[in-house]
This record gives C-alpha cells, structure tokens and sequence, in this order.
C-alpha cells in the first residue's frame, strides 16, 4: 500500500478501508508520510467526505494512536463536557464544581484558545498559582479525593490528532464533520470518560453557523461514540451573542465565581443547566430533568458548588483566596466604556464574531499556539438582546494595558450592537427540535 493511492482513491470519492485509514494515520505518526501528503488527503476528504464507517474508522485510528486513561478504583461514572467552542464560554468553570458537589466524578481535559479568545485553560492559568498540568496520577488522586479535576491534555493522548489538527489549523480543512467528529470523539474516548456530554454551538462567535449542521454534527458524534460503548448526549446552543456578561480570561473567571455565588446571569444559567441535567441523568443520580434542576438549584443556593470550587483551586495549587479577593487576579490596567449616545429602543443583536475580535485585538487570544495572551484583557457587556437601551446607559466596557490597537477594537465592538424602535423577544439559546 502507497500513501499516494490512498489520496488518489479519495479524490476519486472511493470509500476507504479500515486498512487504508490506520496505514495512513500510522504511516502518518511514524514519519514514512509527510506533512504535504497528509494535506492532500485533508483537501481529498474535504472535498469528497467520509461516510459513517469510515469516519467511525478515523475516530479509532487516533484513539490507538496514544494512551487512553483508566479510572479504575474510582466507583461511579466518570464524566466530561466538551465545547465547540465560543465567546465568553465559562461553561467548564460553573458546571465542574457543581457536578461534583453533587456526586458526579469529573475527568475534564481542556485546550487553550486558539484564535479570539482564551481557552478553559488559560482562563484558569489567570488565578494565581493554578497548575493546568497535572501528571496522569495527580489527575487520578484528585478526582478519587474531592471528584473533580480540569487539566491540559498530555501529548500522549490521541497525538495523532494533535498533529493533524495542527495541520488542518493551517490548510484550511477544520471545517469537515467528519474530521470534527473524530478529533472530539477521540479525545473523549482516551480521556477515559464514560458519560459524555457535548455543547455543539452554532452562530456568529461559533465555528458552526447553523443549528441545522450543529444538530448534523451532534448527532454523528453520538453515533460514533456508541460504538465505542460511551454514553453520548448533546446540546445545541446558538453563539450569536457572547455567554454571559464577560469576555477576556480573568473576566470570565470573575463571573464565574460570581455566578457560583447565586448571581447568575440568564443565557449562562440556561446552557450550563442543560448539560448539567444531561450529566446527571446519564450518570444515574437523577431520573429526570425537573429533579436535576432541583439538585443544580441546591447546590449553588447551599454554596456546595462555591466550595468545591474553592476545593479544586487549591488541591491544583491556586490561590483560592480569589474567591473573595478579586484585586488577586490580573485585570488591565486601563479601561473605556461605551455608553449608548441616544435613546436606541431595544438591542436587537449582539454580533459574537465583533465582540471577540475587539477583545482579541487587546490581547485576550492568540494567533499561534506558541503565543501568549493577557490575562486581564477583555470586556464586560451590560446589554443583550432584547435590552431596552436609553441614552447614557452603559453597553460595555473594554479593559486593556497597550493602547496601540485600542481604536481598532472600539470600532469592532461598538459594530457589535444593532438596535431596533421595536420590542425584541429574548430568545432560548438551546435549540431543541420540534
């Protein structure tokens, strides 16, 4: 078998074989197939797919390219969450500690942004002290004693989607579901989870931009994790605005905190309780969606989350005094607010994509992976869709330390906002079907 017959059957729109792919993805990680090859195998499956078979073959190939983690001595289900990514996504954040103050063992892998904004990652490396990369027997003790743990991902799990991955980045062949599908399932599937629960999001600040090929892409994900014997389930939520109120890596975990603490804002509230239910369910600790809402209720209102929260923060070595010490974490230096020059009527869309190029621009994500972001750039919004605005009212305010590319984020973000003379009904940012 020659790595150029195998490209040439898939130009050709042939099906491959289990063999062809697992030589492909081997050859691949061994050296005997180059990067331009890989490439032009991408583009081929770009232009001409995979079927269901072959994707579910991919999806094995990266998983049997690494380590894959055990959980044993741990009773109970192991769960994760993983997003698609978004704007102001501090999903992981809210949702790990309430989880595991209600029971759930939590084994959550995470990235760092790549792009508009941070990554759960560096959204934790911005309190003070927190180690992101815990050995694989550290992650395991965590989660035997207080049942939950966040990490890096080690580069000995599924690397053979890290380097294809770094290739797609750069190719322009990130946007295949069946590329995606197996990029995410793997990581799931070797991270040793058995309960799984996807956010696929669609909009203006999401990857996917419709909640037709989020639902598509959700329900392949599913598919292909049942093979492999994991229990799947998705959300599909809409990324036309930012999550929540902040945007930028200290920010988000400022709000965080503060939603932990039972100020909650409604879109935030909505997406986490969701996967929430779904975890719970799916783990067996709750029969329905109205008694996991109860527990979700409970354990915010009692302060079990906040707590455990605070429990994860320091066994990962943080400084959990942030808990009630804001002025702990990096917030820049400067700040400009935006505030509404007329009466506007209602905020009949806040553009996601504007948002994190603004924020972007300041500093709060990355171009390359080797690049550094600043922690205390970013924005925090005081309007969402559906708002009334009057004039003076504040919209937003940007926080900075260079002030070089300042003007060119004003223009992105105050582009962000539309407004309308007519009432705007809020919408639900879960799309179920009907």
């Amino acid at each position: 078998m020659r790595a150029v017959d195998v490209i040439e059957n898939k130009k050709c729109g042939l099906i491959h074989t289990k063999e062809e792919i697992n030589f492909f993805i081997d050859g691949y990680l061994k050296g005997k197939i180059q990067d331009y090859q890989m490439s032009a195998w991408l583009m081929a499956v770009c232009l001409n797919g995979l079927n269901f078979d072959e994707t579910a073959y991919l999806t094995e190939a990266f998983v049997n390219s690494g380590d894959i983690l055990h959980f044993d001595g741990i009773e109970g289900h192991i769960a994760d969450k993983h997003s698609t990514g978004g704007v102001g996504d501090k999903v992981t954040l809210v949702l790990i500690p309430i989880l595991a103050s209600l029971g759930v063992n939590c084994a959550k892998l995470s990235g760092r942004g790549l792009g508009m904004t941070g990554g759960t990652i560096d959204k934790l490396e911005s309190i003070p002290g927190f180690n992101t990369a815990l050995s694989e027997i550290d992650f395991k003790n965590q989660i035997k004693s207080i049942g939950a743990a966040i990490s890096s991902q080690t580069p000995n799990l599924v690397p053979a989607d890290g380097r294809i991955y770094a290739l797609r980045d750069v190719t322009a062949t990130v946007d295949n579901m069946s590329l995606i599908c197996a990029s995410v399932v793997s990581k799931k599937i070797a991270s040793g989870a058995d309960v799984i629960v996807l956010d696929v999001k669609y909009g203006s600040g999401a990857f996917i931009k419709t909640k037709e090929k989020a639902k598509e892409l959700s329900d392949l994900m599913i598919k292909v994790g049942a093979l492999f014997n994991r229990k799947i389930d998705a959300v599909i939520s809409s990324m036309e605005q930012p999550l929540g109120k902040s945007v930028g890596n200290s920010l988000e975990v400022i709000e965080a905190i503060e939603f932990l603490k039972g100020h909650l804002t409604y879109d935030l509230y909505e997406v986490t309780l969701e996967i929430a239910a779904k975890t719970l369910i799916l783990s067996g600790i709750a029969p329905d969606f109205n008694a996991a809402k109860k527990m979700f209720d409970s354990s915010i209102l009692t302060g079990a989350a906040l707590n455990k929260l605070k429990e994860i923060i320091s066994y990962q070595g943080g400084n959990h005094n942030v808990i009630d010490n804001y002025g702990l974490f990096d917030i820049g230096e400067y700040f400009v607010q935006i505030k509404a020059q007329s009466d506007k009527g209602y905020l009949e869309s806040l553009d996601a994509l504007e948002i994190a190029h603004a924020c972007k621009l300041l500093g709060a994500g990355r171009e390359k992976k080797s690049d550094s972001v600043d922690f205390g750039v970013g924005c925090t919004i005081n309007k969402k869709q559906g708002d009334k605005v009057y004039e003076g009212e504040l919209l937003m305010t940007l926080y900075y330390n260079d002030k070089r590319r300042l003007n060119d984020a004003l223009k992105h973000a105050m582009s962000a906002f539309k407004f309308t003379s007519e009432k705007v009904e809020k919408k639900s940012i879960i799309y179920r079907e009907n």
